[in-house]
């Protein structure tokens, strides 16, 4: 009878267009439940080909974006600064327009160098009120982020900003940030109000992301966090360079001594990951850099009784080393 049965699913999928993982999962299902139907997509998620089919036909020279509307990006050498909107996988160019940075030549490294950061930054606020030098407005970065503030980098006040009301444009420089003309600014603020926008800033050359690059970071994520949910330290180690150094400072020694004490409670861990996205970061050292961010929903039991319980915004900044993601730092 169950020979019957799966051949007709077989004859049904195969007229429905299904292909063979499609099968295997209703399968699963259909014949030994839910629970190991689970397991199979969790196992699914950590498998490099899978990631390859879903960013087969998405635009992913500057990233991968589950949780984001626009991205900024601004070569500095230029200088200039572009607009795309982020749909479905695909970008879609709205304005690229001349822009004045800071004079300062290579990546920001201290307050007051007049240098504009190179690297991959949210837009945090939208500023209004300000001093006429700054034009009708200006969106703040997260500069510095906590890459940066790994590698001793300091100031603040990174903004994209317009030109002084007043007409005087005699500077063809600014303090660090990216001046644009007023009306295109204008015109942004209407569009990327209230919306998840990125800025990518980089000098003379960006390393853009390649599909198989992305898909080996985006399986390894997922490796990552099954290490973390079994409690395999070794395996869940493994990702980190030697020069890990957590948001706070933590270096990887005392890091490594820290995970294994939560390890050896041997709790039960629900880990959910959504909201991904992922940037290749420009950086001086010619590093094969990424940034990925992620909401993550984190609960944690023991003898069936929750222990703790987190939905926090994650922070990772990666480099990719022999086809094998390593977290350098992470809050």
């Amino acid at each position: 009878m169950r020979f019957i049965l799966s051949i007709g699913l077989v004859a049904s999928c195969m007229l429905y267009g299904m292909d063979t993982q499609t099968l295997n999962i209703i399968q699963t299902y259909r014949t030994k439940g839910i629970q190991a139907t689970q397991a199979m997509l969790e196992n699914y998620l950590t498998q490099k080909d899978f990631w390859l089919g879903v960013l087969q036909d998405k635009d992913t020279d500057y990233g991968y974006y589950e949780n984001a509307d626009f991205l900024f990006v601004s070569d500095k050498s230029i200088p200039d600064l572009t607009l795309y909107a982020i749909k479905d996988g695909h970008l879609e160019k709205i304005k690229q327009t001349t822009a004045l940075v800071g004079s300062g030549k290579g990546n920001k490294r201290i307050e007051g160098d007049l240098t504009t950061p190179i690297g991959v930054y949210d837009i945090t606020q939208r500023l209004s009120g300000l001093n006429q030098y700054y034009g009708p407005m200006a969106f703040a970065t997260s500069y510095p982020n906590i890459y940066d503030k790994a590698q001793k980098k300091t100031g603040y006040g990174i903004w994209i900003h317009g030109f002084p009301l007043d007409g005087n444009r005699e500077e063809l420089n600014t303090k660090g940030c990216i001046a644009i003309e007023n009306h295109v600014l204008n015109e942004y603020d209407k569009l990327i109000r209230n919306k998840k926008t990125l800025l990518i800033t980089y000098e003379n050359t960006l390393k853009t992301a390649t599909k198989d690059e992305l898909a080996t970071i985006l399986s390894d994520l997922y490796q990552w966090r099954d290490a973390w949910i079994k409690n395999d330290l070794n395996d869940y180690l493994a990702f980190y360079s030697d020069d890990f150094v957590r948001y706070d400072g933590m270096k990887i020694k005392s890091f490594r001594d820290y995970k294994k004490r939560v390890f050896d409670k041997k709790e039960q861990k629900t880990i959910l990951f959504s909201g991904i996205n992922i940037s290749p970061y420009p950086n001086e050292a010619g590093k094969n850099l990424f940034k990925i961010s992620f909401s993550q929903d984190y609960s944690a039991y023991k003898n069936n009784q929750p222990t703790y319980t987190s939905n926090s915004k994650k922070e990772l900044y990666v480099e990719l080393n022999n086809n094998k993601m390593s977290i350098l730092t992470e809050k």
